[in-house]
């Protein structure tokens, strides 16, 4: 793994942009892409700049069950908001959370990621150690898959929703073996409360007890963190 250590997430988002540039400059096809508030300096950045993205593909980690599309707690609609109204892609891809068929949308969403593998994946990282929805105790090798989200994430994301009943108790995710699968894994992680998971992803064991520490095994991530995040690194 490679730290990066920067003063804000203004200055993670510049960060992450000049090394998906570099990617870009080397002919990626593939997208990884993550919502949540970690990202969004990043897409920012992207939406400000003169990259074009009109020949490439964006697969997202995850989308909750229950919500449409055009809910404004979805994840489709926060990828239109941030960054897809202002750069469109070929194709871009995120899992219905309406489907009849939970678990054959989970089937057609690996076979959409087998189709477009993932060049460049970026991830945020919860309080818990979770990466995508994938929370502890998911087993490394799980692909897409279904997941009941703990209080704690629940808790975490109720900030985007009135109040904490409305937030879904399911999501559908791409998998830790997915994920590991991608070429290049640029995480991101800001302030205080991500200081012990960015810890234990680097420092700790690789363990299904924290998610993140899987990536310990993969031969190219970055990680992109502010003082605050990097502070029990030391």
């Amino acid at each position: 793994m490679k730290v990066i250590r920067i003063n804000n997430q203004v200055e993670g988002g510049k960060k992450a942009f000049e090394l998906l540039k570099a990617e870009m400059e080397n002919g990626i096809k593939t997208l990884g892409l993550a919502t949540g508030s970690t990202p969004l300096s990043f897409y920012n950045e992207l939406a400000n700049s003169e990259l074009v993205f009109s020949e490439m593909t964006s697969i997202n980690l995850d989308e909750y069950v229950g919500l449409a599309a055009d809910n404004a707690q979805s994840y489709h609609h926060f990828m239109q908001e941030n960054l897809f109204q202002y750069k469109p892609f070929k194709e871009s891809f995120l899992p219905n959370g309406l489907a009849t068929d939970l678990q054959a949308e989970a089937k057609h969403y690996d076979q959409i990621i087998a189709e477009h593998p993932i060049d460049f994946q970026i991830l945020g990282i919860g309080r818990n150690g979770h990466i995508g929805f994938n929370e502890p105790g998911t087993p490394f090798d799980m692909t897409t898959h279904i997941v009941d989200l703990t209080q704690d994430t629940i808790e975490a994301n109720s900030r985007f929703f009135d109040s904490m009943e409305e937030v879904p108790k399911q999501a559908i995710s791409m998998g830790i073996h997915s994920i590991m699968q991608s070429k290049m894994v640029v995480l991101m992680a800001y302030g205080k409360d991500k200081a012990d998971a960015i810890n234990q992803m680097i420092n700790g064991p690789i363990s299904e007890d924290l998610p993140a520490s899987v990536l310990q095994n993969h031969p190219n991530v970055v990680v992109i963190v502010d003082e605050a995040a990097a502070s029990e690194l030391d």
